[in-house]
């Protein structure tokens, strides 16, 4: 039985454009990020990530199940955080053969750009439960303030 495929010609145009702009950078000696489609085929492991902004700062937290702590690395340089850190391949012991390995290995790396308000001196990280927590607070000039109206009487 032939399976028919459709067609999406909006997508295929959008496809078209970022490899036209891909070329064009390489071209250029532009550096050329991969899409995170395209890691995910490659067998590449990119960590999930959730990026919450509080009154007093921003939390980033990174899903790093069964990655030791000691195996990862947080750095700020430039206005830029970056995770990185490697998943280790659990080998099978003498007697153990593996029939399907389905989880990604390896080493992943993330970064974002921090916004100015982000004090970076106070940065605080912790793991727990395979999660990355990362409390990065506000500048104290750029926390907001409440401004006291005062009523002038008439």
């Amino acid at each position: 039985m032939t399976q028919l495929a459709r067609w999406e010609p909006i997508r295929e145009v959008a496809t078209l454009t970022d490899r036209m702009n891909r070329l064009f950078d390489e071209l250029w000696g532009r550096p050329v990020r991969r899409t995170a489609e395209e890691d995910f085929l490659a067998g590449a492991w990119v960590p999930a990530v959730d990026i919450l902004e509080t009154r007093d700062g921003l939390q980033v937290t990174a899903e790093l199940p069964g990655v030791d702590p000691k195996d990862v690395e947080v750095t700020v340089e430039n206005g830029m955080l970056t995770i990185r850190g490697e998943r280790q391949f659990e080998k099978a012991t003498e007697g153990e053969s593996y029939h399907r390995v389905e989880r990604v290995y390896g080493t992943f790396e993330r970064s974002f750009a921090l916004p100015s308000t982000v004090d970076a001196e106070h940065i605080e990280a912790r793991y727990k439960n395979g999660l990355l927590i990362l409390h990065m607070p506000k500048r104290e000039e750029a926390k907001p303030k409440p401004v006291k109206i005062q009523v002038e009487s008439t």
